[in-house]
């Protein structure tokens, strides 16, 4: 297992100013359901020196215990590598109040160059580009245990540990297909979506005629 540092509800000051670039980052929850179902564990990987730290968090989570997280989220100077941006930004928001500045969505990139392909998921991009196998089984565990399992852990780290590689695989894509502009565009409307997300427009398409 990769090493990692665990901490309760925000990084230490200390940790906090070790980040000088690129954060990759993922959330853990009680389920899909951004409004019922709460943030239990928070993944980062510095890119800087390659570091591992998981952020857990009980039911009495609060932005006032997190400030660290959300300077660190919402410093325009990094960018925040996920995949599937739109729901961790929305659960960070929802959850900690956390809006967060400079983002890259390795899915987004995804079907916007992998055309050739319908699978653009975490799982699927690892294997193609690294051609490494990842085990999801613990997708769906109980993330709000008290003391989390070493194949939680393991898989916890499994989605952050490989998204620098895949960024960099993708944006090479995006330049050499000439969407790395309209790339940018999304990315600066991610904040917009995750807004209209959590105030009801999450499965609506406000821009079509009906």
């Amino acid at each position: 297992m990769s090493n990692y540092q665990l901490f309760q509800n925000d990084l230490p000051s200390n940790v906090l100013k070790s980040f000088k670039g690129d954060v990759s980052i993922d959330t853990e929850t009680l389920g899909l359901n951004i409004k019922r179902d709460r943030l239990c564990l928070i993944q980062l990987r510095n890119e800087t020196d390659k570091k591992l730290y998981l952020i857990k968090f009980e039911e009495d989570l609060s932005p006032k215990l997190s400030k660290n997280i959300k300077t660190l989220l919402e410093n325009n100077n990094h960018t925040k590598i996920f995949h599937f941006g739109r729901f961790d930004m929305a659960v960070l928001k929802e959850n900690l109040n956390i809006n967060v500045k400079n983002v890259f969505c390795t899915k987004v990139a995804s079907k916007l160059t992998r055309t050739y392909s319908s699978k653009h998921g975490l799982k699927d991009l690892v294997y193609e580009i690294l051609e490494i196998q990842l085990d999801k089984t613990e997708q769906s565990s109980d993330w709000s245990k008290k003391k989390l399992t070493k194949k939680q852990i393991q898989y916890a780290v499994n989605d952050v540990v490989y998204l620098s590689e895949i960024k960099s695989s993708l944006n090479d894509k995006l330049i050499t297909q000439k969407r790395l502009r309209l790339f940018k565009s999304i990315m600066k409307f991610m904040e917009i979506r995750v807004e209209l997300d959590l105030q009801g427009w999450d499965g609506v398409d406000i821009f079509s005629h009906k």
